[in-house]
């Protein structure tokens, strides 16, 4: 993977390795391009594909207030941030030089959380300011920081090197945690770490108890307790005959969950019991705009997927995009 002219070698391994081919589902149902963003026959529609930076290298996403969308790179880890009606820029928040890969904005406080991948860091961006207020040394070990889930106490990141996560915790006044409070909390129980790309998507369970993180190796889900002596234990998550290989980012909406399988080109929607231990597959869903989306978010009736088009080599001039695609 290039990144302003430098290569790192670490990074293109991995994200090899969490987008190793996949094969293209028959039978899936294609999902329809977004449509009118309001009633009015004046107004303008939302675009079904909104083009970001030429050598952007997307990831992750995530939607805010004020109708603002962002989308995190890879190449230098800043973050591209457009109006979600119109697809027009507003501005871009620097980076660190190092990626930045899943992403969650806290919509009590107006804060970006941000995964470092294989940095092993992670960052809270102010949204207001556009600064960054904090960054975190997660773990000095095997790393590839991948995605992030933000709750009422803490934000949970996913490590897919590693069996393990991550808690930063968001205190009382949402101020960030001091970096002596950071958590390294192994998973345990049924989970086992595969040799490739391990825990990727990660989102709450429907009863707002646990967390549910998907492991892109194998296709599995599994529910992680989050509080006491059993934070995190996992249980796999019985889904039937219903595989989730190349599993990435993860949408959940009460007991809906969407799942983005990036190098298949495909969102799966689930539904789930309340405590997130069953599911079955009630959708397959692709569209003529993927070229391997990776993350998922949702807001004004659509969802939004950066297309990080791994197998295409990155370079200065490469394009890509965000397709917008009309929920139902």
């Amino acid at each position: 993977m290039t990144t302003l002219g430098r290569t790192r070698p670490q990074v293109r391994s991995l994200v090899a390795a969490l987008t190793a081919t996949g094969v293209m589902l028959a039978g899936a149902v294609a999902l329809s391009p977004g449509a009118s963003a309001g009633s009015s026959s004046a107004a303008k529609p939302t675009p079904s594909t909104i083009a970001l930076p030429d050598g952007w290298q997307p990831e992750g996403i995530a939607t805010g207030t004020g109708g603002v969308g962002y989308v995190g790179s890879l190449a230098d880890g800043s973050v591209y941030t457009f109006d979600l009606r119109t697809g027009k820029k507003r501005s871009i928040i620097e980076g660190p030089g190092t990626p930045t890969v899943g992403l969650d904005f806290d919509r009590r406080n107006g804060r970006l959380y941000a995964a470092g991948g294989d940095a092993g860091t992670a960052r809270i961006i102010n949204t207001r300011t556009e600064e960054t207020i904090a960054d975190y040394t997660l773990t000095t070990g095997p790393a590839f920081v991948n995605d992030v889930i933000v709750t009422k106490k803490a934000a949970w990141f996913t490590n897919s090197a590693a069996p393990e996560l991550f808690r930063v915790p968001i205190t009382k006044k949402g101020k960030p945690a001091p970096q002596g409070q950071v958590r390294t909390v192994p998973l345990t129980g049924d989970w086992t770490q595969p040799e490739g790309f391990g825990a990727n998507g990660i989102t709450r369970t429907p009863d707002g108890t646990g967390l549910l993180v998907v492991n892109s190796a194998d296709g599995t889900l599994f529910r992680v307790e989050t509080k006491g002596a059993s934070a995190g234990s996992a249980r796999q998550v019985d889904l039937g005959e219903q595989s989730l290989t190349n599993g990435d980012g993860m949408l959940a909406r009460n007991r809906t969950l969407y799942v983005v399988r990036n190098r298949l080109n495909e969102v799966v929607e689930l539904t789930l019991d309340k405590r997130g231990l069953t599911g079955r597959a009630v959708d397959t869903r692709t569209s003529a705009g993927f070229d391997v989306p990776t993350t998922i978010a949702a807001a004004r009736g659509r969802f939004y997927l950066p297309n990080a088009r791994f197998g295409t080599e990155p370079t200065p001039t490469t394009t890509y995009t965000v397709s917008v695609l009309k929920k139902r």
